[in-house]
């Protein structure tokens, strides 16, 4: 078994259902550890022992959710001819209806706290051609802005319309 499967019920299974919740209600920045815990019925040591930090923590839950975003925006982009405008588009849509599915909107929009490669703007680089390659950074920009927007009230039907919009201004 993978490390990073917690056992459902388990200390660290609740700390990271605690995690979602809250960071995605609150934002990485506002999410203390003391009522995260609690949340979860654990100690802080017990968050400590597990995940190092809060960072830790966040860096736990964002990263599992990216891989289940990137799985699914390759198996898009496949389905679509694994190159151009069908297979950028299809891979943008259906992460963003993987991540409203997932309630993990604002964890997926936000900027991490550290420093480190984009794994949707890696997804998208090798689906445009050589000389719209950097398009892959902006593209995937949008994509967050739109799950911001989800995040901060918007219906996930407006913003993904306007997503939509964005990436094809003729639809």
């Amino acid at each position: 078994m993978r490390e990073w499967i917690p056992i459902p019920g388990s200390v660290k299974a609740r700390l990271i259902e605690a995690a979602i919740h809250q960071f995605e209600l609150d934002g990485y920045e506002a999410v203390n550890v003391v009522d995260l815990a609690g949340k979860a019925s654990v100690t802080t040591g017990a968050l400590y022992h597990h995940f190092g930090s809060k960072l830790g923590l966040y860096l736990t839950v964002r990263e599992d959710m990216e891989k289940r975003i990137v799985e699914r925006m390759e198996g898009a982009a496949e389905a679509a001819g694994n190159r151009g405008r069908p297979a950028v588009h299809a891979a943008l849509l259906v992460a963003f209806d993987a991540a409203v599915r997932f309630t993990v909107c604002r964890i997926l929009g936000e900027q991490p706290p550290v420093e480190r490669e984009d794994p949707v703007a890696t997804v998208l680089r090798p689906l445009l051609t050589k000389h719209k390659a950097p398009a892959a950074e902006i593209l995937a920009a949008t994509w967050r802005a739109s799950l911001l927007t989800v995040a901060g009230g918007a219906t996930s039907a407006a913003a993904r319309a306007s997503l939509v919009y964005v990436l094809d201004p003729n639809s």
